[in-house]
């Protein structure tokens, strides 16, 4: 599943940096997550680092774009020129 930033974000720029997929930009407020890049950093890590690394604890599982872990594979491997 994609994950979202929250609308509690408060723009620290944490979790740009660390996202292997470049999947975090800047929005019009806050920053957001693109669907079509997270891949929860599976193939990256063993878990996502956005998540790790937010101060405030406001990326969670967006229930828009449900994934499962074969899904996310096959979305990194297609991302990564593996497929």
């Amino acid at each position: 599943m994609a994950l979202k930033i929250l609308d509690t974000c408060i723009n620290c720029d944490m979790c740009e940096p660390e996202c292997p997929n470049d999947a975090i930009a800047m929005g019009e407020e806050i920053y957001e997550i693109d669907p079509d890049r997270c891949t929860e950093c599976v193939g990256h890590y063993d878990k996502a680092t956005c998540v790790s690394v937010c101060p405030i604890d406001c990326i969670d599982p967006d229930p828009e774009h449900a994934e499962d872990q074969d899904t996310l594979m096959a979305k990194f491997l297609i991302l990564t020129g593996k497929v």
